[in-house]
């Protein structure tokens, strides 16, 4: 990529799967330098033995201190914010962490940038932000409207700041299949809370091509998603039990704590102003002031869509596709050899 020559890159969050996969991508760039910034000491020396490259610079720190995001801010072009509590059963526990990380931390990373004149913003975003039911998704909505709120404002200067959302990335940190394929190996049930709950299925190459896109086409404001099949959990835990030629029972185990049936990554009113770019939807950020006759006077013509963009409603995948995207997978390439000579 030809914008990324001699750029210096700040990635928040930056030891966790995007993060590490992102860095992967930037370093056969021609960046300049590619900053790490995360509260983990023990990740960033891993992450600083496994890459060994001079591009990488690490800072301790966290996004709810300004100040530890200023002295990683000093001198950047382009930020991947990817900083957040992710994991909803714990944010249901302690909503107020994740308001202090995701909403909090995520306005002074975006009003850091602004100050230090920083070129493009890309902000990651979750389908659980899409009518949201849980503290995780709440937090994250709000992120969402602060970024929104930012690139209105006459004070962002020449900062770009956008946004992306996407479903759960598949092998993930925490996520099913890795959890699955230890289950496996352990020789126990593969736990499964509802059997026709679908998920999008997304790679985690394809959530850093989402990213990727959003820094190449994204004016200020805007909301990229990435298209995406989908597939039923049970369908999955059946692939990934074929995939490995094991026969482990899979238990139902009931839904968790604020978790979703499906994933939704686009509103309907989001999907009505939407704009249809092949791979991925645009949608251009709200740009309305506080003109009241816009809200309660005046309206517009559009074709009204009644449905929003789901995992229920995209393609779905069946068992034979769901296994060839896993093998295509490094992660599970990569445990499927450790399986193979243990067996």
């Amino acid at each position: 990529m030809k914008r990324l020559e001699g750029k210096t890159v700040l990635i928040t969050g930056g030891t966790g799967s995007f993060g590490k996969t992102v860095t992967n991508t930037l370093l056969e760039t021609g960046c300049k330098e590619i900053r790490i910034f995360s509260r983990d000491e023990l990740k960033q020396e891993l992450m600083r033995i496994e890459k060994a490259s001079s591009k990488l610079r690490f800072y301790i720190g966290d996004v709810r201190d300004r100040e530890s995001v200023d002295e990683a801010m000093n001198g950047v072009d382009l930020v991947f914010h990817a900083a957040a509590l992710k994991q909803v059963p714990s944010c249901e526990f302690f909503p107020m962490q994740a308001v202090m990380t995701n909403i909090s931390g995520s306005n002074n990373v975006i009003q850091s940038a602004i100050k230090h004149g920083v070129d493009k913003v890309v902000c990651l975003s979750t389908d659980k932000a899409v009518y949201p039911i849980n503290s995780m998704g709440m937090t994250k909505a709000l992120m969402e409207k602060v970024s929104a709120a930012a690139s209105r404002l006459d004070n962002s200067g020449d900062t770009t700041v956008c946004r992306v959302r996407y479903g759960n990335v598949m092998c993930s940190r925490g996520s099913v299949i890795p959890l699955f394929m230890n289950q496996i190996k352990q020789g126990q049930p593969l736990t499964l809370t509802v059997p026709d709950m679908t998920r999008f299925m997304l790679p985690l190459r394809d959530a850093v091509s989402l990213v990727l896109f959003a820094f190449e086409n994204g004016c200020p404001g805007d909301l990229f998603v990435r298209k995406a099949p989908a597939c039923t959990m049970m369908d999955l835990a059946k692939a990934v039990r074929n995939i490995m030629n094991a026969d482990n029972e899979i238990k139902v185990i009931g839904i968790r704590h604020g978790e979703k049936i499906y994933e939704s990554l686009l509103t309907v009113e989001e999907l009505q102003k939407a704009e249809d770019m092949v791979d991925y939807y645009r949608v251009g950020v709200d740009d309305r002031d506080l003109n009241y006759t816009m809200y309660f006077s005046e309206g517009k013509e559009k074709e009204v869509v009644n449905q929003d963009y789901n995992s229920h409603n995209t393609r779905q995948m069946g068992i034979p596709e769901v296994e060839k995207l896993l093998l295509s997978l490094p992660y599970v390439q990569k445990e499927l050899e450790v399986w193979e000579q243990r067996q």
